[in-house]
Parts: structure tokens; sequence; C-alpha cells
């Protein structure tokens, strides 16, 4: 049963209010050498990409539209090769906080290269059992106990699928201006 049975909605998948990207080519991307490709720096916008449609559990809606989690949220170390994402529940008692730290942290770990360590938080004050889910999230045995929980991993991959857009000529080289 849902909780919060009329969610604020900030904008529409689509709205260019959304759409923080400006022009990017694959040169700004990567860093070539020694014919290996590879990601030369994060930023906190590359994180907020990798992470922003991804679908809430309860709602058929991205956790970007839900504020769930915003840019302003996301720190990127390079230097210590380290990511913190803070994200907000919907309403301080959602019972699909921990999924919804699951599905972040899963992503991330999956996505971003491996010399990152990824750390991912409730923002402070916007969740009643805030100490005990960043004590969770932190906690390794318990993130990869929940994530061979065979419902619990289908809820993360239903949330994840189908959450990254790829723009084909971002590899032909050319600039897209979105």
């Amino acid at each position: 049963m849902m909780e919060n049975l009329n969610p604020t909605i900030y904008f529409q998948e689509g709205d260019s209010s959304s759409d923080y990207r400006s022009n990017i080519s694959i040169i700004d991307m990567l860093n070539i050498g020694n014919n290996n490709l590879t990601i030369s720096e994060m930023t906190s916008m590359d994180i907020f990409e990798i992470i922003r449609r991804i679908k809430d559990p309860e709602y058929p809606l991205t956790l970007e539209q839900l504020n769930v989690v915003e840019l302003k949220n996301i720190s990127v170390d390079n230097n210590a090769n380290r990511v913190i994402v803070y994200f907000t529940p919907t309403i301080t008692s959602c019972s699909q906080a921990s999924l919804i730290g699951l599905s972040i942290l899963f992503k991330l770990t999956f996505t971003l290269p491996s010399r990152f360590k990824v750390i991912v938080k409730v923002t402070p004050g916007s969740y009643d059992s805030e100490e005990a889910l960043n004590k969770q999230m932190r906690d390794k045995e318990r993130v990869r106990a929940a994530l061979e929980n065979i419902q619990i991993f289908k809820a993360i991959t239903k949330g994840i699928v189908n959450s990254d857009i790829w723009d084909d000529s971002i590899m032909c080289g050319e600039t897209v201006i979105y």
C-alpha cells in the first residue's frame, strides 16, 4: 500500500527544466591513452546522470521527478576516489527508503570504475530512521545479504532497468546540444 498517496511531482520526464546537460563531446568524456578508454574524472553531474532515471519503487516516476535525488546532494572527490550521494525520501516515514538507497548504491557500484568508493546516505533530517538506514547502507555484509534476497534484487532491477539514456551521436564524435 502506498504511504504517500499524493507525492509532489517536481517536473515531468522530458521537461527542459530536468535536463542539466550542456555541450558534450567524446573528448570531454574520455581520456584516451595506451589504447584504452578510461574515464578521466567524474563530476557530480556525471553521477546525477547515472541515477536520475531510476524508478521509484512505489510510483511510476523517476527519483529525479520526485526530488529524491538532486544534483546539489551529490559530491565527487576524484583524488580520494569517493562519491557521496544523499537522497531524500518523499515522506519521513517512507518504508521504501532502504530499497531506494540500495538501488542507487547498486547502480553506481556497477556503473562506476571500481576505484570509486560509493557512499549513499539519507539527506539529514529527511527520514525518521536516518541513523539506522545510514548504518545499514555502510555495512557491506548487510548490503550483500539484501542483494542476495531475490525479492529485493528483483525490485532493484525493476527500478534500474531502462534508466540509462544513450545518445549514439556522442560516440560519433559530434557535439550534442541538449
